[in-house]
């Protein structure tokens, strides 16, 4: 029950504040009379599968991505605003995005579930997509280089 109420704090917060780190965002939930720890913020970002999206002065803060798989433009948008370069090799997808954009973007992916990748892996800038078939990967590509035009 604490959590639920705590999360629904943090989205609150984020929505409200632009917070771009876990110490900021312990200090706001602790000035709104929660007792957290940075471990538990930082297990409840994970939780919650908070990103952190580049606001338009360039700054990063952290964002919800929507549950609602129907609503393909947010996750489009994400995807837009990252990737900068897209290519394949055999059965590997690979996107190039903006420095510290990857983790958003990859997030975007998965939700959108490409049925034909098995995983998705994302560093700082790199996004390693791994699919079933080569086709798949092309498939991908192409899709994301859509989306990003």
């Amino acid at each position: 029950m604490k959590k639920n109420i705590r999360h629904e704090k943090i989205l609150s917060l984020i929505s409200e504040y632009d917070i771009s780190t876990q110490e900021q965002l312990t200090q706001k939930l602790t000035e709104c009379g929660f007792e957290v720890t940075q471990a538990t913020v930082s297990r409840d970002i994970k939780a919650m599968n908070l990103i952190k999206i580049q606001d338009s002065n360039g700054q990063y803060k952290y964002a919800a991505v929507k549950s609602d798989k129907s609503d393909k433009t947010q996750y489009d948008a994400i995807i837009s605003h990252s990737v900068v370069g897209v290519d394949y090799a055999m059965n590997i997808t690979v996107l190039h995005c903006r420095s510290g954009m990857a983790n958003a973007a990859c997030a975007s992916i998965d939700a959108l579930e490409f049925n034909k990748s098995v995983g998705t892996i994302a560093g700082d800038d790199t996004i390693f997509i791994l699919n079933r078939t080569e086709e798949a990967a092309k498939e991908l590509a192409d899709t994301i280089r859509s989306i990003i035009k």
